[in-house]
């Protein structure tokens, strides 16, 4: 059974390494791989999907939502914001906070390390599955479609994986070594939060409007403070465009989940935006 768990990457390599697979590969007179090519040199892909979460879970996830804290403050202090109607700043909130957050965690230079997590067995596996079954669906269940239980986000967690986390570090590490300031991550948050592109807006041609401002604010800025770096503009917004691939549930599952539960965070920022922070 443990046999049957193992990567399959390496198990792949053990057939690419067989004896007979050896002697096709030298009647076709193949060149063999470079030095350094092979699949344990490269790494095993299977990594990236591990589960992993946080070590120190209380002090991450404290960290976390202070900053969350810090951020809604900053929304709430922009003027601009404050004029656009409840329910458009609470559809652009719910569409950037976790974006605002990474940044947040970046600008106050927080720092986290993550485990492998257990992995269930096979055994544990079917047993959870046979549970599952042995429980009628709800009534007025639609026939056919899976039942996940009690409210509370649809079933236990699910801890983001070892890739997922890499790119959450890897944009911390890229801001980090850009060494930016108070300014320019104020008016990254402010490109980040005034995005007309999302559906269902109403007031789309005032809020491109203010992320265009926040834009030429920043390069007025970095123009005036960096003039022997022309190409620091460019830099800063390729961080913009690494904040595409945060995904809002890792954040959620990674920092919040432990602490809170499975809360719905589209509930919890409604009741944050509407406080006074």
């Amino acid at each position: 059974m443990a046999c049957a768990e193992r990567c399959r990457c390496c198990a792949e390599g053990r057939r690419h390494g067989s004896i007979l697979y050896s002697i096709l590969r030298s009647a076709e007179r193949a060149p063999g791989p470079a030095p350094g090519r092979g699949p344990a040199a490269r790494g095993c892909p299977c990594r990236a999907r591990r589960r992993v979460s946080l070590r120190s879970p209380q002090v991450a996830c404290k960290a976390a939502s202070a900053v969350l804290v810090k951020t809604l403050r900053f929304v709430q202090n922009v003027p601009c914001f404050q004029e656009l109607p409840l329910d458009e700043q609470l559809l652009l909130v719910r569409s950037c906070w976790a974006p605002l957050l990474v940044l947040g965690l970046a600008q106050d230079r927080v720092h986290f390390e993550t485990v492998e997590s257990a992995e269930p067995s096979m055994l544990q596996r079917i047993l959870t599955t046979r549970r599952q079954g042995e429980h009628p669906p709800p009534r007025g269940a639609a026939p056919g479609r899976p039942h996940h239980g009690p409210a509370g986000g649809g079933g236990g967690p699910h801890p983001p994986s070892a890739g997922e986390i890499q790119a959450i570090k890897g944009f911390l590490a890229k801001c980090w070594s850009l060494d930016i300031s108070t300014k320019e991550y104020a008016y990254l948050k402010g490109t980040v939060l005034f995005n007309p592109d999302l559906p269902g807006l109403q007031c789309t041609q005032y809020i491109e409007g203010l992320q265009r401002e926040a834009q030429q604010a920043l390069n007025e800025h970095v123009r005036l403070i960096h003039r022997g770096d022309e190409a620091r503009f460019a830099k800063l917004n390729v961080v913009l465009s690494l904040l595409r691939s945060i995904n809002a549930n890792v954040i959620a599952e990674l920092f919040f989940r432990p602490i809170i539960g499975a809360v719905n965070m589209d509930d919890m920022l409604l009741e944050m935006l509407c406080a006074k922070l």
